[in-house]
């Protein structure tokens, strides 16, 4: 049985989120349990009836004692009340109500792995990395996630300050956040230098693909069908959903010129039904037209699936920063007067094998985020990632022509999904000012063009050349 898998990464939107399936197993077996240790819980229990200074519900410290036990396990593993596991099953169509931040609880502190683009959080300044210790004037510390994510929830309009302690600066950051709708454009896309495709994926929604399709035949048109090759930016992409990630790592793959018998992602655990592989089935989308994908510290989890599968393929150019390393799958059990239980089952590998777990994808050219000319030592300070968080698992031909499909697409479905409108856009600042890492993944790709695509060649020379460079300010500075 094939187990449909989505992922939803802290929604605070607020999203908690992760890789995960909703499934019914045998009822466990409670003979296994260990007598001696089952008595010393009862024990436990009946001190804090007696002798805690104050009444406790029985309910309240049952289900305390479970969150509990799961939350030894690894951070991602939880126990669901009615009122959580519905919101669990939120679907996944790009709206959402909230600030617009993917999160986790680290040492009873609010993280932020990445703000969602174009979000009441992401235009307020919040980013990846930030600890938010105070949510208005009720401090972090001592609240649950969920209770946490529940009072960064609220009514359109509202707003909510967080207290923020972000690396750098000698203080707290108080910033107001204005809760809102939040109708996540997974997909944005425009041409650089005439002829290079930049397409911006910040979240994996049902419709990404087809977006991200669309979009390509809107660069083709812009470009009097001349694109030489694309950018796909998933810095800060917390993940989404895991077929929209696997069909949009599809649109660039030859399943005819595959290693790995054509793999672009699988999982494995425990469970029967845990084993699950997801392959290429059609055709190369920019036929053979190099690619050059970015990603950082905020790429997590099906993002990471897409950078791992066309980096072992050798279908792209990975660069930037080390991802963050959520490779873990979690399985939803319905339990009881509708609660639930979100445990990790299984983990996910890239195509040659590779666990992302608590390592992420190393990307085949690191580009540190700096500011150009401000260049400062804090600016490139490592932001949180899986293996930060406590308790992480270890890692162990039809007779149209192309030209006339790209019009017909750009056509059809530019209306659909609303994409924003590809022209040529000059910024306000040279590029390498605005974005210093987007602008050395276009001299890359650049390269690529030149060359033919071949990504080891590129990445040789620009390690050797790096080197070099190396070997040269290390013999001024002597």
């Amino acid at each position: 049985m094939k187990l449909h898998l989505k992922n939803h990464f802290g929604l605070a939107l607020v999203l908690l989120s992760s890789l995960y399936t909703y499934s019914t197993f045998a009822k466990p077996n409670e003979s296994n349990i260990p007598l001696d240790d089952l008595q010393r819980f009862t024990a436990v229990v009946e001190h804090i009836r007696k002798y805690y200074v104050k009444p406790v519900d029985d309910k309240e410290l049952f289900e305390n004692a479970i969150r509990g036990m799961l939350a030894g396990l690894d951070p991602h593993s939880t126990y669901l009340d009615p009122n959580e596991f519905s919101d669990l099953k939120v679907n996944t169509s790009g709206k959402f109500g909230g600030l617009g931040i993917e999160v986790t609880m680290e040492d009873e502190v609010v993280k932020v792995i990445s703000p969602i683009d174009d979000t009441p959080a992401y235009r307020a300044g919040i980013l990846a990395g930030d600890m938010i210790v105070r949510l208005d004037d009720t401090p972090v510390k001592g609240l649950a996630l969920k209770d946490a994510v529940e009072k960064m929830r609220g009514e359109r309009g509202t707003d909510i300050v967080l207290t923020v302690i972000r690396k750098g600066e000698t203080k707290p950051l108080k910033i107001k956040v204005t809760r809102d709708i939040i109708k996540v454009k997974s997909v944005k896309s425009k041409l650089l230098d005439d002829h290079y495709g930049y397409i911006r994926v910040s979240q994996f929604q049902t419709r990404t693909s087809e977006d991200l399709e669309a979009a390509i035949a809107q660069l083709r048109v812009a470009s009097h069908d001349r694109l030489q090759g694309v950018i796909l930016d998933l810095r800060n992409n917390p993940g989404g959903v895991l077929d929209a990630s696997v069909k949009t790592s599809d649109l660039f793959l030859d399943k005819a010129k595959l290693k790995y018998n054509g793999l672009i992602v699988y999982t494995e655990g425990r469970l029967p039904g845990s084993k699950i592989e997801e392959k290429s089935v059609g055709g190369d989308i920019l036929k053979g037209a190099p690619i050059v994908v970015i990603v950082n510290e905020g790429s997590a989890s099906a993002s990471e699936i897409v950078a791992g599968a066309l980096q072992d393929h050798k279908r792209a150019l990975v660069v930037g920063a080390q991802t963050f390393g959520k490779g873990s799958v979690q399985t939803v059990l319905p339990l009881r007067d509708k609660h639930g239980l979100k445990l990790t089952t299984a983990l996910y590998y890239t195509p040659s094998g590779r666990s992302i777990q608590a390592k992420g994808i190393t990307p085949d050219i690191q580009i540190p985020n700096i500011k150009i000319p401000e260049q400062k030592d804090d600016d490139t300070w490592a932001m949180l990632r899986e293996q930060d968080l406590s308790g992480h698992l270890d890692n162990k031909q039809d007779t149209a022509t192309q030209a006339q499909k790209d019009q017909a697409i750009a056509a059809s479905m530019a209306k659909d999904s609303k994409l924003a409108e590809i022209k040529e856009e000059k910024p306000k600042k040279p590029l390498i000012i605005e974005d210093y890492q987007l602008n050395e993944a276009l001299n890359l790709l650049k390269a690529l063009a030149l060359i033919g695509g071949d990504i080891d060649r590129t990445k040789n020379v620009v390690l050797n050349q790096n080197k070099q460079e190396a070997v040269k300010t290390k013999a001024v500075a002597n």
